[in-house]
Order: structure tokens, then C-alpha cells, then sequence
């Protein structure tokens, strides 16, 4: 088999269910497989793969495991010579993997591939490629400067080396994953994608960044503005140095201040609010149902020209494919107040999310 596709699930069925049919879109020409691992949702999750999903593999753990041991435990069923560990609430296009396994396939010594993600606003997402997080850089980061985070050498469409890949999308050999241990589950959430990036490296594998694929990735990166998120993600950093670093004293020390900070000046983030005066729906005929459930006339469209301000464009998976819906977001007019919601096929509800610190908006119709 030549790709194992791992999804980590936890409480998001709908971002699930849209996120696997991308999935069987994008690998119809691939010998492939989809295992879902399900960290004891009590959402229906699991109802819902093994009632439209028959096909693909399900583990429920009978408990939250955390990011590194539920992947690890996907990854360890796999079966492919390749292994794309995929966050549930991403989009893929059709071609995606094609593409990552041929640009993969090019390369020795390949550690991990990661690729373009951008927000359900449309926005490049600048923790696609990152660097190594050295003491100066992540004390930087906390304080609000990500300049030397992030690998900025690197523009978001071209393709090259990296050191650090996000954990909503990390493809890699299977082989090389066993030989480097995996995940370390040390780390419950967050930190865990930095640790295995730089284990590939230690071990003498190349990570890359391939922009020439974008992948949606509706919920983001979390901000440090919000600071219980900056409390979790410098407590992973604190791992990471313990591992990989000698004992920093100093690092320690700025850590406990700037969490102290944190908590003292940094305000949680408010979700953005646009209001919605008007529908369009991007396809070649209107849903009675839809219409009915959003109680406003919505209007039929082909493109995204003279969208007017405060309009929820809504996208017709099975009229446009993954692939078109992805690249009308990219490319729309971002100064615009528009947001977008996508209609899966053969689905009752559309979905969406437009900032980045919030799992975003399901509306479910009959």
C-alpha cells in the first residue's frame, strides 16, 4: 500500500465528516486507506464514521489520549509505505497527495513534508514552516514578535527545506517515523509536532516545506493573546528543552515571567462577528432545504465576482470539488467583510470559520 492517511479526532463530527469525504476524493487514484482514531467523543463521532464511513478504519480509545499517543497509535495500524497524520478539521484538494507523493518520492533522506495551510478566511497560516524555536526566538514569539519563529526565507507558495512542520498536516515514511519513535508522548497538546520535526533532523533527515498545495485548516493557530493557550504552549517548550537541550536556567526564568505576564495583561481573544445580510451559494441549482433552514433568500452564483460586503458565500462541494473551493477562498479579496461556509455532498449542514480562535460555526438542516 502506498499512503496510510491518519486522522486524530476529538469532538468535531461535522468538521470530521467533511474533512473525509476531501479525504476519499483525493486518494481515488491512489492505493490508500483512511484510519480514524477517536479520542472517546461524545459527539457522535463514531457513529457517524461507522454509519457513512464502513470503509475506514475506526479505533475508539475508551479514553482522551492526547495528540502524540492517538497518532501514534493511528500510525502503528498503518499499512502504507507513506503516512499523512491529517488534523480532522482541514480540507484537502483532490490533487493534494498526488502531488506530496510525487514531490516526496524525489528526495532521499526525507523526513517531514509539510504543505500550505490557510485559515477558512482564506489567510496563510505562518505556522505551515517554522524554525527551530531556540531560546531567543520563543521568548520573541511570547512577547508577541514571531519574525524569527517562522521560516520567513521561504515565500508561502514556493517549496524548499525547513525545520519545524505544523501536526494538522505531516506526511513522512513510515519507516523513518518507527525509527525516530514517533511522537514523544511526553507532550498531551502542543509541542509535539516541533519535538518530532527536530528528531528528524538530529537523525540526519530533511524536513520540506511544498507550497504548491494548500490544505484549509479552519481553526489555526491558537494566538498567545489568549493565555491559558500560552500557558499550555510554553509548558510543551519547557519539554523540548529538557530533551533536547542542556538545562536553561535563563529560559526557565523568562517561561514563569512571561506566563506571569501573560496572565496579567493579555486579554483572551474575541471572535470576530460579521453580520450576515445576504446568502450566495456557488453551484448550478439552489437546496430547498438549505434555504428553508437559513430563513433569508439566498442567491444562485458561479463565481466570487461583485460578492457585496456582509455575504456568507456558500460552496457547493458537489458542483465545485475541494480543489476549486480551496482556490476561490485563497484568492478572494481579503479586505472584503465576506465569510464562507462549505456544503459537503450528500450532507445536511454547512460549516465554516473565520478567525482563528474559534472551532468555528455548524448549521445543521433537515
Amino acid at each position: 500500500m502506498k499512503l496510510s492517511v491518519v486522522i486524530l479526532n476529538y469532538n468535531v463530527r461535522y468538521f470530521l465528516e467533511l474533512c473525509l469525504k476531501s479525504v476519499q476524493a483525493a486518494i481515488v487514484n491512489i492505493d490508500a486507506e483512511i484510519i480514524v482514531v477517536d479520542n472517546n467523543s461524545e459527539d457522535g463521532s463514531c457513529n457517524m464514521v461507522k454509519a457513512l464511513f464502513p470503509d475506514i478504519k475506526l479505533i475508539e480509545n475508551k479514553e482522551n489520549l492526547g495528540f502524540s499517543k492517538g497518532n501514534n497509535i493511528g500510525v502503528s495500524q498503518a499499512k502504507g509505505d507513506f503516512v499523512c497524520v491529517l488534523n480532522p478539521d482541514t480540507v484537502v484538494a483532490e490533487d493534494t497527495f498526488v502531488k506530496i507523493l510525487g514531490f516526496a518520492q524525489t528526495k532521499q533522506k526525507l523526513g517531514i513534508v509539510g504543505c500550505k495551510l490557510i485559515n477558512g478566511a482564506g489567510q496563510f497560516l505562518p505556522e505551515s514552516k517554522r524554525n527551530i524555536p531556540y531560546v531567543n526566538a520563543a521568548f520573541k514569539k511570547m512577547l508577541g514578535n514571531s519574525k524569527d519563529y517562522y521560516a520567513n526565507r521561504l515565500n508561502e507558495n514556493q517549496k524548499g527545506k525547513v525545520d519545524v512542520l505544523v501536526g494538522a498536516f505531516m506526511f513522512f515514511k513510515r519507516e523513518v517515523y518507527h525509527k525516530v519513535n514517533g511522537f514523544d508522548e511526553d507532550y498531551f497538546m502542543y509541542g509535539e509536532d516541533i519535538d518530532l520535526s527536530y528528531k528528524m533532523i538530529k537523525s540526519g533527515y530533511q524536513n520540506y516545506y511544498f507550497g504548491d498545495t494548500t490544505v484549509i485548516h479552519f481553526k489555526g493557530e491558537s494566538t498567545l493573546r489568549d493565555k491559558f493557550y500560552a500557558r499550555r504552549f510554553y509548558g510543551a517548550m519547557q519539554i523540548f528543552y529538557k530533551k533536547h537541550f542542556k538545562k536553561n536556567l535563563l529560559f526557565d526564568m523568562l517561561v514563569w515571567l512571561g506566563i506571569s505576564l501573560v496572565y496579567i495583561f493579555r486579554k483572551t481573544p474575541v471572535k470576530k462577528v460579521v453580520p450576515i445580510e445576504k446568502y450566495v451559494l456557488i453551484s448550478n441549482q439552489i437546496n430547498e432545504k438549505l434555504k428553508f433552514a437559513l430563513q433569508k433568500e439566498i442567491t444562485l452564483k458561479t463565481d466570487l465576482k461583485n460578492i457585496q460586503r456582509f455575504t456568507e458565500v456558500i460552496f457547493d462541494a458537489k458542483t465545485l470539488g475541494y480543489k476549486t473551493i480551496i482556490r476561490m477562498i485563497e484568492d478572494a479579496e481579503k479586505n472584503i467583510p465576506i465569510t464562507y461556509k462549505i456544503l459537503p455532498e450528500k450532507s445536511n449542514f454547512i460549516l465554516g470559520s473565520n478567525d482563528a480562535v474559534s472551532k468555528g460555526e455548524v448549521i445543521v438542516f433537515e
